[in-house]
């Protein structure tokens, strides 16, 4: 497996990624967006809402690590043949 993580994807792998992130209802709930889709890494945008806030008004850190994994998931999975 070459090291070339950051390039760019086979287009039928990238739409593989978005249908599936398409049907998450978490990644939906939260108003989530793919954002970008390359060799090994997926970068998911999250746009701050007073909802997805915590007691002092930051983001909460359920809503990060939801995209965090969801992202990392998909990092793989652009891998996968």
């Amino acid at each position: 497996m070459s090291g070339d993580f950051g390039g760019p994807v086979d287009q039928l792998i990238e739409q593989r990624v978005r249908q599936s992130f398409e049907r998450q209802g978490l990644m939906g709930h939260l108003g989530a967006v793919l954002h970008q889709v390359c060799r090994g890494l997926v970068v998911i945008r999250m746009p701050f809402r007073p909802e997805l806030s915590q007691q002092h008004g930051y983001f909460h850190a359920g809503g990060i690590s939801a995209i965090a994994d969801s992202a990392g998931g998909y990092a793989g999975y652009t891998l996968f043949p």
